[in-house]
């Protein structure tokens, strides 16, 4: 049920309530995952393994919140942010930026999926939930 799908293949959705989109062309969720992963692409030498193993340290302490470890996604992101060109849309180069921090982690650290998982689902549903609604539905 929490799959993380990261190729873009398949068009997901947000279970418990959290980002609920309502159904759309998968051609759209696949061209949306496709641009996406283009502009990661480009930022993927922009991180650093330091923001990396930084966060993969607070996921790895089970005594921090979600809320903890969701603010700890948002101040690597926003440490990124600022190496991003100014003409890119802010919150796409964000919501990137994320997606990329989410795969590292991943790639140093498979074990903690789960945790990963959950915390960038969070993440995104706080930060990005209407950019994410409003991308779908312009591409529609």
């Amino acid at each position: 049920d929490d799959e993380l799908q990261t190729d873009g293949n398949r068009s997901g959705h947000f279970q418990n309530g959290e980002l609920g989109l309502a159904p759309t062309n998968e051609e759209v969720i696949r061209l949306i995952a496709a641009q996406l992963a283009a502009i990661g692409d480009q930022f993927d030498k922009e991180i650093q393994e330091r923001v990396v193993n930084d966060l993969v340290q607070h996921f790895r302490n089970e005594n921090l919140s979600r809320e903890e470890i969701t603010r700890h996604m948002s101040r690597a992101v926003g440490e990124l942010i600022r190496s991003i060109p100014p003409d890119m849309e802010q919150e796409k180069a964000m919501l990137v930026l994320a997606m990329l921090l989410t795969k590292k982690i991943l790639n140093t650290v498979p074990s903690l999926l789960q945790r990963v998982y959950n915390a960038t689902l969070n993440y995104m549903n706080q930060q990005f939930h209407d950019y994410i609604v409003n991308m779908v539905s312009q591409t529609a």
